[in-house]
């Protein structure tokens, strides 16, 4: 509409000045938030236009972003008992699977734990022994009550001990299986195998071989590569555009992510505020790369429309833009969903057929304030 036109319909500011007093005057009786202005008019105040773009699958700019590990996937093996390092299994970047051997120790603590399991053991044998001869000798009015009694205690006291002593070594990495032929066997061994506790893969390794260890030290990080977690910066001034739930898109990956958080604290040095999107991992998504990241801000039943910045109009919190209309401009409420130093995209009821001025804008707020309408 009035994207070129002759240098010579440009005015000087004089001129410029006179022609919007003048304009002024005739439009009083249109709502507030309509200018009457004919071309020429619109020309000499150097008013130009352009048509809105619609926003590409209705996503933000790229935002800055970072792959990282979900910390409910991280698990850390530690040392279940202490000892020497004698061997490791396997390598930073290996799969593992559930139960896997990982690593090798040799441990006098061990050997102690196994010693007073089958000592236990024992004592439990022994316990329901006396308890049954008390039993018997009860029924035949050999023995008193209480002594009956004393030997129910302790036969429940032994089982006790017999749980107690097989849940610790479940601790330290013994299987059930392990367990049953230790107690038939009683084939102590010094040597322990730890074992991946499920289906991983193996990020750090904090230990090795030939290296002491106290009980818990830390000695292989394990997680899940998917789902994974993007961490995206969003400036401050843009979080409003963003809710939960929101679809993002990750540039070069071709399956989509979903917003699970968008934080309620800014960062006060870089005045961005944390969304966190999770995105199934198929292999090409790795932890610690930077990625670029568009999120989605509107429904499908909504259009978003990429302007320049200069045609943004703020008053307050509320922004709007100038539309060309058959007489003139109005000035339309619009919703700022995203911003760089740029462009804007927004949403509200234009079209990519409407002409919104990007330059002229003072003189266009000028009329406005001159109306009452500023």
């Amino acid at each position: 509409m009035y994207l070129s036109s002759p240098a010579s319909m440009w005015l000087n500011p004089t001129r410029v000045m006179i022609a919007v007093a003048l304009l002024a005057l005739p439009s009083k009786s249109l709502a507030e938030d309509q200018l009457k202005l004919s071309a020429e008019q619109a020309t000499s105040l150097g008013v130009r236009v352009v048509h809105p773009a619609a926003s590409p699958t209705d996503k933000t700019l790229p935002y800055p972003a970072q792959i990282v590990i979900p910390t409910p996937q991280l698990w850390v093996v530690s040392a279940p008992v202490a000892g020497m390092l004698t061997n490791l299994s396997v390598a930073r970047g290996d799969r593992v699977i559930a139960g896997q051997p990982l690593a090798i120790m040799e441990s006098p603590s061990f050997v102690s734990q196994q010693r007073d399991y089958l000592h236990a053991v024992a004592q439990e044998v022994l316990a329901a022994q006396q308890l049954n001869r008390n039993t018997q000798l009860f029924q035949g009015n050999a023995v008193a009550q209480r002594v009956l009694e004393s030997s129910q205690a302790e036969a429940r006291q032994a089982i006790i001990a017999v749980a107690e002593r097989r849940q610790v070594l479940r601790l330290s990495g013994l299987s059930d299986e392990s367990i049953s032929r230790l107690t038939s066997e009683a084939a102590i061994s010094a040597t322990l195998s730890v074992a991946a506790p499920r289906p991983a893969t193996v990020i750090d390794i904090a230990v090795s071989p030939g290296q002491r260890l106290e009980q818990s030290a830390p000695l292989i990080k394990l997680a899940q590569l998917s789902p994974l977690w993007v961490e995206i910066a969003v400036p401050a001034s843009n979080i409003k555009a963003i809710r939960q739930g929101a679809t993002v898109e990750v540039d070069g990956y071709d399956t989509p992510g979903q917003v699970v958080l968008v934080s309620e604290t800014t960062d006060p040095a870089t005045q961005t505020v944390l969304v966190r999107a999770e995105v199934p991992n198929s292999g090409d998504l790795r932890p610690g790369q930077t990625a670029a990241a568009r999120i989605s801000f509107v429904s499908k039943r909504e259009s978003a429309w990429e302007l320049p910045y200069s045609a943004l109009i703020r008053r307050g919190e509320q922004a709007s833009v100038f539309v060309a209309t058959q007489s003139g401009f109005r000035l339309l409420p619009v919703t700022l969903l995203e911003e760089d130093q740029d462009h804007v995209v927004v949403s509200g009821a234009i079209t990519d057929k409407d002409e919104v001025a990007t330059s002229g804008i003072s003189a266009l707020r000028g009329i406005l304030l001159k109306l009452g309408a500023g």
